[in-house]
């Protein structure tokens, strides 16, 4: 076989064999790079409305708050405690609920996993499960193979020696760049 024809069949098998880790790593990349903008991993709901509490703070109890925000909220406070003279903090199923004691304010915040994102960012973020890791390190080394085998496809030129060696010089100038103006 010659060396050609085998950089090509290097090229092929890995790309296919890999494919699904790349669009994977792309993806969770994309949303990870964004975690500024959006949480990709959760979705947050905050709602904010007012009850009447009694004067007396000894007279509440789980089920007087549970009375309390039934009309305005989905979830049932599961247990609670004063953080301080001026609040009541409570747990909820998937959250908190805050509730300022002198108006009477309720802060009710919650999560939920965001379906598809927080599983692959899961697999993005490297769980320290050995084979999970060494997987990870065998795809890593797989994609240099596939960027080195896949320089030596095209000859003439549009190949490595003219258009792909410009191009490689262009792309590596914006990482460099980056450095330059970030580090």
């Amino acid at each position: 076989m010659k060396l050609r024809k085998i950089n090509r069949v290097i090229h092929r098998d890995l790309s296919y064999f890999f494919a699904g880790m790349v669009i994977i790593y792309s993806i969770s990349g994309i949303a990870l790079n964004h975690i500024h903008q959006w949480n990709s991993n959760y979705f947050i709901n905050q709602h904010t409305f007012q009850v009447e509490l009694p004067a007396d703070t000894s007279r509440i109890s789980t089920t007087l708050l549970n009375r309390l925000i039934e009309n305005q909220c989905d979830e049932e406070i599961l247990s609670y405690y004063y953080p301080n003279s001026t609040k009541l903090k409570g747990f909820v199923k998937n959250g908190t609920v805050t509730i300022t004691l002198s108006s009477g304010e309720v802060s009710v915040e919650t999560i939920k996993r965001r379906p598809f994102f927080s599983q692959i960012n899961f697999l993005h973020y490297n769980t320290a499960r050995a084979w999970w890791t060494i997987f990870s390190d065998i795809f890593a080394v797989s994609l240099i193979v596939i960027t080195v085998t896949g320089l030596f496809i095209v000859k003439g030129k549009n190949g490595i020696k003219r258009r792909g060696a410009l191009l490689i010089v262009a792309g590596l100038l914006l990482p460099i760049l980056a450095l330059v103006l970030l580090f």
